[in-house]
């Protein structure tokens, strides 16, 4: 009688080890390690376009003292929550309504003229009518976090809909399936790279709205820190404000991805 063969994945320390041995590893280390060679040389001024820039080892000592202040770590809080009010809300309205527009011709017929007037303006266009339309700056930058992604997510949704070949939807018909059943059998699943994708878009793109918010409408947060430390014209701290927002934005892409691929477990296979 035969046994069926399970696979269970190789355990983590034997992956991890793996990654550190492979030639992808090595390559994005030697990146690093070029990079901040650069710097350094360039702070020394031997590039002269950089001479204005402190060295790596300043930079370091300031990140250093940043991290010591109840102030760094709220700026952190801030903008992270501001950046998961908007894009948690972008998804809960955008997937549904790219869906709606792909799935029902008349549905995009009566949405899609006025989503196309709107999607051209950038999102810190909203600002001055998100601060007097909203009644805190709180809620204002979130609101303006949420137009940063809704607009990725709708039209990523809606192409993955019109991605999806003809024949799947014809040949689920011809067996008779229900329209309900070609929806959540065919449409949704088929869907759900194009939702992942405009979940990965949408996240970088929010944090690059909160942090610009931030420094106009805000009083906290990492961009407001950074816009901070330039009136100051400290320019360690500018940098510091910089490798932060590109740590959390870092750290907020690896958890889209980690929920992209559990959304999508047919990956783990193939």
């Amino acid at each position: 009688m035969a046994h069926a063969v399970t696979y269970t994945g190789a355990p983590l320390k034997v992956k991890l080890r793996r990654f550190v041995v492979s030639r992808r590893f090595r390559r994005g280390t030697l990146a690093v390690f070029g990079f901040f060679l650069v710097w350094q040389a360039g702070s020394m001024g031997l590039l002269p376009f950089m001479r204005a820039i402190p060295t790596p080892i300043t930079v370091a000592e300031t990140f250093w003292e940043f991290m010591q202040t109840a102030k760094y770590w709220q700026s952190w809080l801030d903008s992270t929550l501001r950046v998961m009010y908007g894009f948690v809300a972008a998804q809960l309205l955008g997937i549904p309504l790219g869906l709606g527009m792909g799935w029902s011709r008349s549905f995009k017929d009566f949405t899609y003229p006025l989503f196309e007037l709107m999607r051209p303006i950038p999102p810190l266009a909203w600002v001055p009518v998100s601060i007097l339309f909203w009644p805190t700056n709180e809620s204002s930058i979130a609101f303006i976090t949420f137009i940063g992604a809704f607009f990725t997510i709708v039209v990523n949704v809606l192409g993955g809909v019109a991605a999806i070949p003809r024949q799947l939807i014809n040949a689920a018909v011809s067996f008779g399936a229900s329209p309900r059943q070609v929806f959540w059998r065919i449409v949704l699943p088929a869907t759900i790279p194009s939702i992942v994708t405009g979940m990965m878009v949408g996240i970088g793109i929010t944090w690059n709205v909160v942090i610009a918010a931030e420094m106009i409408a805000g009083n906290t947060g990492l961009g407001r820190l950074t816009w901070e430390a330039y009136l100051a014209s400290h320019t360690p701290g500018i940098i510091v404000g910089m490798i932060s927002i590109g740590l959390a934005g870092y750290v907020s892409s690896m958890a889209v991805k980690v929920i992209g691929d559990l959304m999508m477990p047919w990956k783990r296979i193939f």
